[in-house]
């Protein structure tokens, strides 16, 4: 299943990253690696964006970024 599926408030751990090179980086600044353990707390009214929490951080995710990351509950 992939992180823009995943219903809201539910834990979900990253298995894998499909994206390139420049994005996997930028999501591993924000602390989005395998094996680390996500939520998602809200998606906008437009269904464009998902904000989720990592840790104690809380980061806005495009769906289309959402879409290449794969999480198990």
């Amino acid at each position: 299943m992939t992180l823009d599926s995943l219903p809201k408030g539910t834990p979900a751990t990253i298995t894998q990253i499909n994206a390139t090179k420049a994005l996997k980086n930028r999501f591993n600044s924000f602390g989005l690696i395998k094996g680390e353990q996500v939520t998602v707390e809200a998606l906008t009214l437009a269904k464009q964006t998902l904000k989720i929490r990592i840790n104690n951080t809380r980061i806005a995710l495009r769906i289309s970024e959402a879409q290449k990351i794969e999480v198990s509950q």
